[in-house]
């Protein structure tokens, strides 16, 4: 296995360990740690990518930490309105 499948692994075996938390209740789907997971794991996955490029495993995860960061996002402001109050 070259350095950019391991890193894809890597990557992959990230995002199923935050879905397999939420899917266990162990963590809520705006948990900072879920979201981090999701990001990285993501981040891994689109850099095994560029050197063993696939369209439709590359859109998927452009879309995934799309829908992360805005969920970070979410949280922030979440935060923030709390503080107002």
């Amino acid at each position: 296995m070259d350095m950019y499948h391991a890193i894809g692994t890597v990557g992959m075996a990230m995002v199923v360990y935050a879905y397999f938390l939420l899917q266990s209740d162990r963590v809520k789907n705006d948990s900072l740690k879920f979201q981090y997971l999701n990001l990285i794991g993501a981040i891994l996955l689109i850099i095994s990518l560029f050197f063993h490029f696939n369209l439709g495993s590359f859109l998927i995860e452009v879309f995934w930490i799309m829908i992360t960061v805005y969920g970070l996002l979410k949280h922030q402001w979440k935060k923030k309105r709390q503080k107002k109050l």
